[in-house]
Formats: C-alpha cells, sequence, structure tokens
C-alpha cells in the first residue's frame, strides 16, 4: 500500500509565534485595516514555504515532493500579496532584506549548521520586519516609531532563541547562561534609551525566566507553554504600552 504523505508544515511551536506576533503588534499600533487580511496569510504562507525549502535544501531525500510543496505556498503567498502591493507598492521594499536574509538560511541549512546563532538571528530579523510591513499597510510611515516597534519584536524574540539554547543544546555551558542573562538584563535597558521606558515591561518576563531556568534541564512542552505565555504576554503588553 501506498504511503500517505503528511501535511509538510514548520513543527516548531517558537515559529509559529514569531510570525504572528510581530505582524499583529505592528497592525495593532497603527490601525488594523482590511488589507492586513490577505497580508498576513501571504506572510504565513511564505512562512511556510520556506520551511520545505530549507528542508529540500538540506536533504536530497524526498527533494522533489519538498519542492513541490513549496512552490505550492509560495504560489498561494503570491495571490494573496498582489493586492497588498498593489494597494501598498511600498511592501515591496521589504522583499530585497527578507531574500538577502533567506539566503543565509539557505547557506546554513546546505551546511547542517541551522542551530547557529547567526542563522537565529537572520531569522529572527526576517519575522520582525513584518511588524514594520504590518504598521505600514496600516497606515504608519516610515520612521523612528517603525524602526522603534521592529528592534523590540526582534529583541525580544532574540532572547527567547537564548533562552532555549541554555535549556536545551548549551545546557550545561554556563558560559551561555551568564550569556543569556546578560543579554536578558540588556534587553531591559534598551526601552529606556530609546526613551520608551513603559516598554521595559514587556521584557521582565523573559529576564525572570532566563535568571530562573537558564542552565536547568526542563521538558520541551514546559519551555513550549513558556513560550507560548512571553509571546503572548509580550503582544498584549506591547500593544498596551507602545508609545502614540
Amino acid at each position: 500500500m501506498k504511503k500517505k504523505k503528511k501535511l509538510v508544515i514548520p513543527h516548531e511551536h517558537g515559529g509559529w509565534a514569531m510570525v504572528s506576533v510581530p505582524f499583529l503588534t505592528g497592525m495593532a499600533v497603527a490601525a488594523p485595516q482590511w488589507i492586513h487580511a490577505p497580508l498576513f496569510v501571504g506572510w504565513l504562507l511564505l512562512y511556510l514555504a520556506s520551511y520545505p525549502l530549507l528542508q529540500a535544501v538540506k536533504r536530497a531525500s524526498n527533494r522533489a515532493y519538498m519542492l513541490k510543496w513549496g512552490a505550492g505556498y509560495a504560489l498561494g503567498a503570491l495571490a494573496c500579496l498582489i493586492v497588498p502591493l498593489i494597494d501598498r507598492p511600498q511592501l515591496a521594499y521589504f522583499g530585497i532584506p527578507l531574500v538577502a536574509l533567506l539566503a543565509v538560511n539557505v547557506w546554513h541549512s546546505k551546511r547542517k549548521t541551522e542551530r547557529a546563532l547567526l542563522n537565529d538571528l537572520c531569522a529572527i530579523v526576517s519575522f520582525s520586519l513584518a511588524a514594520a510591513a504590518a504598521y505600514l499597510a496600516g497606515g504608519g510611515e516610515w520612521g523612528a516609531k517603525m524602526a522603534a516597534l521592529t528592534a523590540f519584536n526582534l529583541i525580544y524574540f532574540m532572547g527567547t532563541a537564548f533562552f532555549v539554547k541554555t535549556v536545551f543544546r548549551e545546557r550545561q555551558n554556563s558560559r551561555w547562561t551568564a550569556y543569556a542573562r546578560i543579554y536578558h538584563l540588556l534587553a531591559l535597558i534598551v526601552p529606556l534609551a530609546l526613551g520608551s521606558p513603559l516598554m521595559t515591561i514587556p521584557f521582565v518576563f523573559p529576564a525572570l525566566r532566563a535568571f530562573a531556568y537558564a542552565g536547568k534541564a526542563m521538558r520541551p512542552a514546559k519551555v513550549g507553554i513558556m513560550e507560548i505565555v512571553g509571546a503572548l504576554q509580550f503582544l498584549i503588553l506591547t500593544v498596551l504600552l507602545f508609545p502614540e
């Protein structure tokens, strides 16, 4: 009997948070518009397309099957993005950094070094740019406010990358535990430096998490729950506290 093929989707819960939370913060801080619906679906499909693409680069087995899924997702994304791009032509500018960042991810996948910190950084920068795109689609303008919102998303999710490394692959590496804790302390300072003191509050939870659990053995399910709770509190508090 022919083996039934499964739906090809990413399995990392952190990725689902990263693909949605920055976009939602940008949309809410600007103003929700009808254009956000096709834009988000297109963005989600681009994320889904990247997964089979990177898997195809990494492994020769099932390469044609993975590329078929990637092409299907990409075509769906293109169909969804046509209207937003016509309505907001400036959104096309985000394609340049996204392609460049994806190239770095492809390079790491080909060499099977996906867990490298640089690879994490490039992926998180890509996700964080969704905050800027959604902000622009909601009537926001290029400028310091857009940059700050993007930066806060980047800082938050980069912190999750540090934390996850300290409870799994680098759990017994005391230097990584120290790096994670120092990073989260610095993350508390950045909003103050940018003149947004209330935005320190969304970074309190991840800082407490880093000091309480970094370097300790944890079940993946518990880490996943913490990531979901952290992402939700960041989303809610950012929408409430980001300066007008």
